[in-house]
């Protein structure tokens, strides 16, 4: 395959590093990256909208000075504004509406990262799925095995990160929607706290605070690098987070000390849970135990018959 050779030993930190000694070019990743995109997404139809020339063009322009200067990314084809490009929120409703005028913030805040965006990815229409299945762009499958599901809505970036296309790419989550691809496609995924980052300046908030911006990653440290580097209020937020101690960053390897979990074996809406699910949430909670964790398995009482239509509401 063309490009970088050792590009997939690497997370986006890596790479960055191997920019900054100038061991590779933004270019040469570049390539790598559309090279596999090329080579695997007719696969998983995980990469919806190439923006390759864009891309080359942000590398011409001239790269900032950032954590993630030349790794490319793709944008998940939902909330995130790029100037002059449409986004279809997979909807044949929005597939011809007009792109914005401006970058959404948090599009400026991974743009000053470094981030070089060369495309757009798949994603459940208007985001409302565990799964990714649009009529608009059809379904996008699991890397590791295309008989089964991506999960979603961020089913294009975790199938594409997790072929390998790129090691880190942007995604949403309102309702397990980074969460749930992440774990079909074995990636790190974490929802921030509402009001961590902003949604300035077309959203004061999405989904009544529930639905937040990041990504799903290879590694815990890229996504808490991406954290620091895109979390923080923009104008017009109604609210925003408490400010983080120290950078995101510092707490990957960093004694938690002993913490107190909670864990659940019910699903809220009381669905039947897989065997083999169970089996690996039980492990967990007994590594955790032996790793000095307190734990605990409790049920808060909530309204399990409201959570989805509520959710509907929202």
């Amino acid at each position: 395959m063309s490009g970088f050779a050792e590009y997939e030993r690497y997370d986006a930190l890596g790479l960055a590093d191997l920019v900054r000694r100038r061991q590779v070019s933004p270019a040469e990743l570049l390539d790598a990256a559309i090279a596999r995109v090329e080579a695997r997404n007719g696969a998983i139809n995980a990469v919806t909208m190439p923006l390759y020339d864009y891309g080359r063009a942000a590398i011409a322009a001239g790269m900032p000075d950032g954590p993630f200067t030349g790794v490319p990314f793709l944008m998940k084809d939902l909330t995130a504004s790029i100037a002059g490009v449409k986004m279809t929120r997979s909807s044949t409703f929005f597939a011809d509406a007009p792109p914005p005028a401006v970058d959404s913030e948090h599009v400026v805040r991974l743009k000053r990262a470094g981030l070089v965006i060369f495309g757009r990815t798949n994603t459940c229409e208007l985001g409302l799925s565990l799964t990714c299945e649009p009529r608009l762009h059809g379904p996008t499958r699991n890397p590791w095995d295309p008989t089964r599901i991506s999960g979603g809505s961020s089913g294009g970036a975790a199938a594409a990160v997790g072929a390998r296309v790129l090691p880190m790419a942007h995604a949403t989550d309102g309702f397990g929607s980074i969460r749930a691809p992440a774990a079909c496609c074995g990636l790190v995924g974490l929802k921030p706290t509402r009001g961590r980052s902003t949604m300035a300046p077309f959203l004061g908030e999405g989904l009544g605070g529930c639905a937040v911006e990041h990504a799903v990653s290879l590694s815990v440290r890229d996504s808490a690098a991406l954290l620091d580097a895109t979390c923080g209020t923009g104008a017009g937020d109604p609210y925003v987070a408490p400010a983080p101690v120290r950078p995101f960053r510092q707490e990957v390897g960093a004694d938690p000390g002993a913490l107190r979990i909670a864990y659940t074996s019910l699903a809220p809406n009381g669905a039947k849970i897989d065997a083999e699910c169970l089996r690996v949430l039980n492990e967990t909670a007994r590594l955790c135990v032996d790793l000095g964790h307190r734990v605990q398995e409790i049920d808060p009482p909530i309204d399990r018959a409201a959570v989805v239509a509520t959710f509907l509401t929202l």
